[in-house]
């Protein structure tokens, strides 16, 4: 379904086999080049107690993918999601977020925390501490930014799956890893550049400090052989007053990719808490 946000619009993924308005709302965000199809493993198992919305964040999938930077600013995202939501329920709601997907989660979150039932995040951040790093990150992602603009976006795809961080799933078969390259291929690349130059690790606020404010129960997920993120999110569940943080075997930068049946036990499990 669309639900239009102003006057842009975006694409919802609505189970209407687990929809009941008498639950609580899962709203699940993906990360940078995938889309709300990533997610449509996870709806047979996911809990019953809860009814998943997947939704194609700005600039994927089949949502608008504008000229106009301001739509990409995490204020933006932050806005668009609280309307979508709106749509759903007056009520409280589950927040999944996985990578980027994580960060608009976060972004979300911290602003309109009495919205949040519960919080999960997936292999992501609350940002970078320092401007030195912010200002290197903001410059390498609009460099990546302009090479998706100038050149075909298979030659871009192909370069991203390559990138260490996705080593881990070599493991895959060719097969499943066409399948991968293909669900990205169908994104925008003027989406995928405005997604960078707008609401880059850099270009987001950082939210360390804020942190240690938040409340709602928080879920963080890491995969065992992702060390950097694994990291990152020890150092956030020191400063979140209720959080978990679980470290997936197994696993790499997408745990929910490399090993769904351990992420959605992990996912249920912690669901059932609240």
């Amino acid at each position: 379904m669309i639900i239009k946000v102003n006057e842009l619009s975006f694409s919802v993924n609505l189970n209407e086999n687990q929809f009941d308005n008498t639950k609580t709302p899962l709203l699940l965000l993906h990360g940078f080049t995938g889309s709300k199809l990533d997610w449509n493993f996870i709806y047979k198992d996911l809990t019953k107690k809860v009814f998943p919305i997947a939704i194609d964040l700005i600039g994927h999938g089949n949502s608008d993918s504008p000229n106009e930077l301001n739509h990409y600013l995490s204020d933006s995202i932050v806005e668009q999601l609280k309307y979508i939501i709106e749509d759903f329920t007056k009520g409280k709601i589950y927040l999944l977020g996985y990578s980027m997907g994580g960060r608009a989660a976060l972004s979300f979150a911290l602003k309109y925390p009495q919205e949040i039932k519960a919080l999960i995040l997936e292999s992501s951040s609350a940002g970078i501490k320092t401007e030195n790093e912010r200002l290197e990150r903001i410059k390498k992602d609009e460099e990546l930014a302009d090479f998706i603009l100038n050149n075909p976006i298979e030659k871009f795809v192909d370069n991203w799956m390559k990138l260490d961080i996705f080593a881990t799933q070599k493991r895959f078969s060719n097969q499943k890893l066409d399948e991968i390259k293909k669900s990205k291929l169908d994104n925008n690349k003027i989406g995928l550049a405005n997604s960078l130059k707008g609401f880059s690790t850099g270009k987001m606020p950082s939210y360390y400090g804020d942190l240690k404010n938040f409340q709602p129960g928080t879920l963080l997920i890491t995969g065992e052989l992702d060390s950097k993120f694994t990291d990152i999110n020890i150092a956030m569940a020191s400063l979140l007053p209720n959080s978990t943080h679980e470290v997936i075997k197994n696993a790499g930068h997408n745990t929910h990719l490399e090993e769904p049946k351990k992420f959605i036990e992990s996912v249920n499990r912690f669901l059932e808490q609240f």
